[in-house]
């Protein structure tokens, strides 16, 4: 068997976080994800490796690919070698898993010669978030704004997409990314949940367009339900940023910013140590290369 295919996938950044609510929204940037799948013949055999970040676990990875393989009812059938390559840190918050799982689901898809619409991938990729035990609430959102590209609201409970937006092309992004990882799934969910009333108010203003204030507000609300300093995000909204807050369950911060304001921002993030990362909106679907 030499079926094989490669395909990429996009990242994305956090307006609202759906840990508290069950449902939330994001919004997507340029950094990527590619994965190449070679299929074998060797059944039940998936071997994956993560080329950007090698002592990472390679379980969603595997976890996705046997989910397609399944879906065609192909399990028996074949193997498969994997390998991914991305410019997305992991663990930071900044939705490696959720580009990670579309790329390997398109590409396992592809190698198989196979088709399914674009939102049953984004739900394998879920299911298998889950069979990895790498999310709270499946990251629906999160895998949405990656596949899509644009702003998409999702409720993660049901799985369906409430809204989508296209993105503003005169902003920038600007991350600061800590040294230190923080695993989605040892997030302190119950501790998480009693911002509920409060993520709410993100929420709502988020379905009203108001993203940018959206993404501020939820920031602020769960860095500090995290005990994450929320002076990073104040600090870039000082500088000129149009929105600030913690990116998923963090560690790292999103700022968007006009470009007028890019090296304000970025010496006010540059007092805090860490790397910056500098991307532009994606509105580009994931697809096959």
């Amino acid at each position: 068997m030499t079926g094989k295919a490669v395909a990429i996938a996009h990242g994305a950044a956090t307006i609202v976080n759906a840990i508290a609510l069950g449902k939330g929204a994001a919004f997507g940037v340029d950094l990527w994800t590619k994965a190449e799948v070679k299929l074998t013949n060797d059944p039940c055999v998936i071997v994956a490796e993560i080329a950007s970040d090698p002592k990472e676990s390679t379980l969603l990875i595997e976890k996705t690919v046997s989910r397609v393989l399944q879906k065609f009812s192909l399990e028996k059938s074949f193997g498969a070698k994997v390998k991914t390559h991305s410019n997305i840190p992991i663990a930071k918050g900044l939705k490696s898993s959720s580009a990670a799982a579309n790329a390997t689901g398109l590409a396992t898809t592809a190698a198989l010669g196979k088709t399914l619409d674009d939102i049953e991938i984004v739900k394998i990729g879920v299911e298998a978030a889950f069979d990895a035990k790498v999310t709270v609430t499946g990251a629906f959102d999160d895998a949405c704004a990656s596949f899509f590209g644009g702003i998409v609201i999702t409720d993660n409970l049901k799985r369906q997409i409430i809204k989508q937006s296209p993105l503003p092309e005169d902003l920038t992004v600007l991350f600061h990314v800590p040294p230190q990882k923080a695993y989605t799934a040892d997030s302190k969910v119950d501790r998480l949940k009693t911002i509920k009333p409060l993520v709410e108010v993100a929420f709502e203003k988020a379905l009203e367009g108001k993203v940018w204030e959206a993404l501020t507000l939820n920031g602020l609300i769960y860095a500090s339900a995290s005990n994450l300093n929320t002076t990073i995000a104040i600090d870039a909204l000082a500088a000129g940023a149009v929105a600030a807050g913690l990116c998923g369950k963090g560690p790292a911060v999103t700022a968007v910013v006009p470009n007028d304001k890019i090296d304000s921002v970025k010496a006010a993030l540059q007092k805090y140590e860490g790397e910056i990362l500098h991307a532009k909106m994606n509105w580009e679907k994931a697809k096959v290369l």
